[in-house]
């Protein structure tokens, strides 16, 4: 017996000997507690790779092409109180030149304001920027401007743009300037906002001006696009070339798209060549865009799945979201010191003028021009324009409230509900 138990042990010491001891598995690193500015080295779900892939900063107040904006009325231009009858709208870029700003504008003086087509005349006007010309105004500080008169008027019939000429915007090239705006043979809303682009040139930016009298950049063709309109010409120098981006409304009236294209030149007068992938921007009211780094921002403004958003493409055209943000400047026209310089090492922009429409309701319908500041800058350093939970006051939100016929829907909506539980 005691050779037995011996041995009984022996083969149970021997058993126990071949099982391969299991040893707890490893906890997976987490995302650390403290934010890294890079990413770390560890698997992320998608929210958190895009936060590190698409933005330029892992929160807003890292991010420089995220900001705020702050806006403020400006002095020294008249709006006959706000009966409707004088408008100033889509401002172009703001440029620097013989000590002051220079800002230009679509201006309307009627005598009445806008009556729709079928009620408008050879003086009253269809809509806000109908019967218009382009006209500017200069400042010593950005705040306080005076209205120098008309630089660029309507034309004679049947030149482009005789019925009215409108949203304007700037170009310097080789020491002489450039306005391109959309030139308007035909009451708006006619047929909608059907238009092309045309330019005036002048040796300085208090003119006079010379009109060119021809298309600058054609419609696209059959069922493109662009085939009705060539909106908000937008000028800036990237890599040797004139960058001419533009907005059209694809669609049908009441259902349109707004999206934004580009057209490049080697000189102001055309031609222009339009890109082939167009349109580079999916989204989008008007045109704003500026140098940043080595490529081009956006501000995309309203309209579309990527409203609000401020966009980056390093070649100019290969647009993606940098930052989402909120009251965008609506048509904004920003100081750029280097939108012609053709820079590598764009600085970005801190102000601009905008305009707000609207300002006494429909029946009054007319535009004011504001000034917006931000921090959309590589030199500025403002983190008050950086904050992303922003305080406003609930009569703000209150103002936003529902429509008549949405609170008819939701008393139906509350006796359908009443009448089934009975």
């Amino acid at each position: 017996m005691k050779y037995l138990a011996i041995s009984f042990l022996v083969i149970l010491m021997s058993c126990n000997s071949k099982k391969t001891v299991e040893k707890p598995a490893l906890e997976e690193k987490g995302f650390p507690f403290l934010m890294p500015h890079t990413k770390p080295d560890i698997k992320l779900s998608t929210a958190m790779e895009r936060n590190y892939d698409a933005y330029m900063g892992v929160q807003p107040k890292f991010n420089e092409l995220y900001s705020q904006f702050k806006y403020t009325a400006l002095k020294g231009l008249d709006y006959s109180n706000h009966d409707g009858t004088i408008t100033r709208r889509d401002p172009s870029k703001v440029i620097f030149e013989n000590g002051k700003y220079y800002v230009w504008y679509t201006y309307r003086h009627t005598k009445t304001p806008p009556k729709g087509a079928d009620l408008s005349s050879e003086t009253i006007p269809s809509a806000d920027w109908d019967l218009c010309d382009i006209w500017y105004a200069t400042s010593k500080d950005g705040f306080t401007w005076e209205e120098q008169g008309v630089a660029v008027p309507r034309p004679e019939k049947p030149n482009v743009g005789w019925r009215s000429v409108a949203t304007s915007d700037i170009l310097k090239w080789k020491g002489k300037y450039y306005l391109y705006y959309q030139g308007f043979n035909e009451a708006s809303g006619k047929r909608g906002d059907d238009c092309p682009v045309a330019v005036s040139y002048s040796d300085s930016p208090d003119g006079p001006w010379t009109a060119f009298n021809k298309e600058v950049i054609p419609n696209g063709g059959k069922d493109q696009w662009d085939q009705f309109s060539i909106h908000d010409p937008y000028p800036l120098v990237h890599n040797g070339k004139i960058y001419l981006y533009y907005k059209s409304d694809s669609g049908k009236k009441g259902d349109l798209t707004r999206l934004q294209g580009l057209a490049t030149a080697d000189d102001p007068l055309g031609p222009f060549t339009k890109y082939p992938q167009n349109p580079v921007i999916n989204s989008g009211h008007e045109t704003t865009m500026f140098p940043f780094k080595e490529g081009i921002a956006a501000l995309v403004i309203k309209d579309g799945n990527e409203h609000f958003t401020v966009q980056y493409a390093k070649d100019g055209i290969n647009f993606n979201i940098a930052s989402i943000t909120e009251l965008m400047p609506i048509a904004g026209g920003p100081f750029i010191p280097d939108a012609f310089t053709d820079t590598k090492d764009g600085r970005g922009i801190t102000w601009g003028i905008s305009h707000f429409t609207a300002v006494n309701g429909w029946s009054t319908n007319h535009s004011i021009l504001a000034r917006f500041d931000c921090d959309l800058s590589l030199d500025v350093d403002d983190p008050n324009m950086k904050k992303s939970q922003y305080y406003r006051k609930p009569e703000f939100y209150f103002k936003h409230g529902l429509s008549g016929q949405q609170v008819k829907r939701i008393k139906k909506e509350n006796e359908k509900l009443s009448k089934s539980s009975n």
